[in-house]
């Protein structure tokens, strides 16, 4: 094992990932918020915001399938060392990592099932960047609307529409997180 592997992870575990935990559930309960985090710092390609949602939301249980460009040995090891997650294809992904083309098409992940909604992907979309304008957003969380930059329309509009199944998104850049749940509505901006 590279010991870059060992580096990056929370310093102060249970305090920096109640943080993140925290505005994870904020980023998911109000599409379109767009959130700030800190306290990890994965192997490259990963930004700094799709590490701490590893390090908080991931552990033995939760299969992680990293797509593209974010499938690197390094990061590999770093997920194996902080995570213990074990590393599966994108059918049996209860998490998926990388660029909205690299995890395309979406129809490839789990949605859940009528009596287990719950047992659906979660994709973790690395973005360029990260805006709270571009797609409207409704539904529940967003008192009027929301503005957030997706990276296409058409997959979320059929999403929402499988809903209660389907899988829920969390885009990153950097050091900021927003989330799209799939009871979101997605219309185009006028």
């Amino acid at each position: 094992m590279d010991a870059t592997a060992v580096e990056g992870g929370f310093v102060d575990a249970p305090r920096e990932a109640a943080h993140a935990f925290r505005s994870a559930l904020q980023a998911m309960a109000r599409p379109g918020r767009i959130e700030t985090v800190s306290g990890g710092l994965p192997p490259a390609p990963a930004s700094v915001a799709a590490g701490v949602l590893l390090l908080t939301l991931c552990d033995p249980e939760t299969g992680i399938y990293l797509a593209g460009d974010h499938d690197t040995s390094a990061l590999r090891e770093w997920i194996t060392f902080h995570c213990g997650s074990p590393l599966v294809g994108p059918s049996h992904a209860d998490f998926a990592l990388g660029s909205w083309e690299a995890l395309s098409p979406v129809g490839r992940y789990r949605i859940g099932s009528s009596e287990y909604p719950d047992r659906s992907a979660t994709l973790i979309v690395e973005m360029d960047a990260l805006e709270p304008s571009g797609a409207i957003l409704s539904g529940p969380g967003i008192a009027r609307e929301a503005a957030l930059s997706l990276p296409e329309l058409q997959a979320f509009q059929a999403n929402r529409a499988r809903f209660p199944l389907g899988f829920d998104c969390y885009f990153t850049c950097g050091d900021r997180l927003a989330a799209l749940p799939r009871s979101t509505n997605v219309t185009e901006a006028l």
